[in-house]
């Protein structure tokens, strides 16, 4: 895929412009392609050449017929001739005999005739000096190339990084898919993304290029493969509606070789497909109408959010929260294995699904079921998946699955999503035998979480624990912990005391200053109600505000 001149730039050359060349055919191949340079005083010199050559002749030899003229060009083109030039001196001294510049024209190779004795050696020279110096100026650009590309690598640069990269150096759209044909990234070079990703998996599924790197004419696209070690996993598509020159070959083959690097040094940590996923989802959960490229970009990823039946979930891991640096790296490590063993699940129910983590307690997953579809059937299935695979991960742990009532549009998706978070939240405190949780089955909480946003709800916690939560130091986090458990252990002493792990006496001195704070008996059991509710609602207000 070497840029080499085109027959109007060798024809341009100064010693050729002294024949004083005139184009008297095949105009429309003037954008050919010249390789070589080749003087031929035979008429069958086509089984000799390799394509690409400028054939140059007095036209001593060629055939007296029109039968033998046509069959002459049509050799050379076969062959792949770039162009003929010849020159009027010796055989032809005004003109070309009209049958061969007829097979020239019908045929498309531009025919060149010059009026003047030219020395072809010299033309020869000029041309393939020509021929040298676009190679060697590809060499260097694909040096620099490699560098820029070195430097990504090295400094650790993201996929992202590395697409914009390839965009600015080629000028064109690249796009990085997996195998299944699936976006996982892309950059436009400023042209529509909605033009570029349309109907993307299956454009992308008619282009199946031979070799590892390869030019699809058809569809414009230059492809490479993506992998390492034998572990291919991507194609990496630069969309180029001219035959690409040899720099662009090396760009994409340069990054294609910095992502498989880049899996290789991150493999421990997420996926490129979680990343891509994790990114649309905290999109999705952002404050503020979401994008209007978000269900493009969903869709070019497989995964339709439009005219769908669309199912928050939640899974959490049934651990304590972590209280160090270490706990709270492997707990990361445990949601990154919860992240593939959610996104394995859907794709054992057929259903697509955005997976990621995108906070420090759970995996969300937005599941995307077609509009008469039966949703319990699948979330069975699903969180039954869930459940045997996230036992056999190699920190397995118990978890929690939870929904949230199902989304008609998107808008909606970001609703369901939050509910499927806090049924998590509360379904931890008695996961039970369930094998997935809804706002039904956490009860008082799904009320208050459904009432949320209700201000009337927040002055009610504010009576209540008012203050209490007016107080910021270590003594009023100590007293609202202790205050839980008196209501968790549904008024047992004891058994709260032993909760937040104190002595009988310092509980119950706990418990005499909260009644002192807060004005009430603790032995009342209306107010005690009161209370646990208050807590209940401010941990879903909380949250809320936090998501």
């Amino acid at each position: 895929m070497w840029v080499y001149p085109t027959v109007s730039e060798a024809i341009a050359l100064p010693v050729v412009r002294r024949g004083r060349p005139r184009v008297v055919a095949g105009s429309a191949g003037l954008g050919n392609r010249v390789r070589w340079a080749h003087v031929a005083e035979v008429a069958d010199i086509a089984h000799l050449l390799r394509g690409g050559e400028l054939v140059l002749t007095t036209g001593i030899a060629l055939p007296d017929d029109p039968a033998g003229l046509a069959r002459y060009v049509d050799d050379l083109v076969g062959v792949g001739a770039a162009g003929l030039v010849v020159e009027l001196v010796r055989r032809w001294p005004d003109r070309l005999p009209s049958a061969l510049v007829q097979a020239a024209e019908r045929r498309g190779l531009p025919l060149v005739t010059l009026s003047a004795e030219t020395r072809f050696v010299s033309v020869t020279e000029a041309v393939i000096e020509l021929v040298m110096d676009r190679q060697v100026a590809e060499l260097r650009a694909a040096e620099q190339v490699h560098e820029i590309f070195t430097a990504l690598t090295v400094s650790g640069a993201e996929p992202t990084d590395i697409l914009h990269e390839v965009a600015r150096l080629a000028g064109l759209p690249v796009v990085l898919e997996t195998l299944t044909h699936h976006v996982l990234a892309y950059d436009t070079a400023g042209v529509d993304p909605a033009g570029l990703l349309l109907d993307w998996e299956a454009r992308s599924r008619s282009v199946t290029p031979d070799g590892r790197t390869a030019y699809d004419p058809g569809a414009g696209w230059l492809v490479t493969v993506v992998g390492a070690r034998g572990d291919d996993w991507g194609r990496l598509v630069l969309v180029s509606p001219d035959e690409p020159p040899h720099r662009h070959v090396v760009v994409a083959e340069r990054a294609a070789s910095a992502l498989a690097l880049h899996r290789l040094v991150a493999r421990d940590r997420d996926t490129l497909e979680r990343q891509t996923h994790r990114a649309l989802l905290s999109e999705l959960l952002a404050p503020g109408t979401p994008s209007g490229e978000l269900p493009m970009r969903a869709n070019a990823l497989g995964i339709p959010l439009e005219d769908r039946q669309l199912v928050g979930v939640a899974i959490q891991p049934c651990s304590t929260v972590p209280t160090s640096a270490a706990a709270a790296l492997a707990t990361q490590e445990v949601l990154r294995d919860l992240a593939e063993v959610t996104a394995s699940a859907a794709r054992r129910a057929r259903i697509p699904a955005l997976v990621g983590v995108v906070d420090d307690s759970s995996v969300r997953a937005l599941l995307s079921l077609p509009r008469r579809m039966n949703v319990s059937q699948v979330l069975d299935q699903v969180a039954q998946e869930v459940h045997r695979l996230a036992a056999g991960t190699p920190r397995a742990s118990r978890v929690v699955v939870a929904v949230g009532t199902t989304a008609a549009s998107l808008s909606d998706a970001r609703r369901s999503l939050g509910e499927a978070a806090h049924v998590a939240n509360a379904a931890l405190r008695s996961p039970g035998s369930k094998t997935y949780h809804r706002l039904d089955d956490v009860r008082l909480r799904g009320v208050l979480h459904l009432l949320r946003d209700d201000e009337r709800l927040s002055a009610f916690v504010h009576r209540e624990l008012g203050p209490l939560l007016a107080r910021e130091d270590n003594q009023a986090t100590r007293l609202i912990e202790a205050l839980r458990a008196f209501c968790e252990h549904g008024g047992n002493k004891s058994s709260a005391a032993a909760a937040v792990h104190l002595s009988r006496t310092a509980y119950y001195q706990q418990l005499e200053r909260i009644e002192q704070l807060l004005g009430v008996s603790l032995d009342d059991p209306e107010s005690t109600l009161s209370l646990h509710v208050a807590l209940l609602a401010s941990d879903v207000i909380t949250t809320n505000q936090h998501r």
